[in-house]
């Protein structure tokens, strides 16, 4: 018996519309198919997987849980700042050091941490 990785995360949203657009048009997460649940949710997809499950919830503001951020390895790392900014969407940036790794972080509509690693 072994975990063998990481499946997916489940981000809850009051906003579900807009949180899809927000993965899809920043991050190039695809939405995809998803098993007929009795309740409303969609499923996005990287690389043939389906990585983040969102979930509707009411508004309630305030913390998004324990889960201090979600990791993605990514590459193109001046593109993506420049889709942030031509976004507008706040990002910082930091290099790992003793590695050739760079990073992104920047926010979701939910207030998710969203870290990006680039090692290209």
């Amino acid at each position: 018996m072994e975990v063998r990785g990481l499946d997916h995360v489940n981000i809850v949203t009051a906003d579900l519309e807009g949180t899809v657009a927000f993965y899809r048009e920043v991050l190039g997460l695809e939405p995809g198919e998803r098993p007929p649940f009795p309740f409303p949710g969609a499923w996005l997809y990287a690389g043939g997987c389906p990585v983040i499950h969102l979930g509707v919830r009411p508004a309630a503001g305030g913390s998004t849980g324990a889960v201090d951020h979600v990791a993605f390895a990514a590459s193109g790392f001046e593109a993506f700042r420049r889709r942030l900014e031509e976004r507008g969407i706040p990002y910082s940036t930091a290099a790992v050091p003793g590695t050739d790794m760079r990073q992104i972080f920047l926010r979701d509509p939910n207030g998710v941490k969203i870290e990006l690693n680039f090692r290209d």
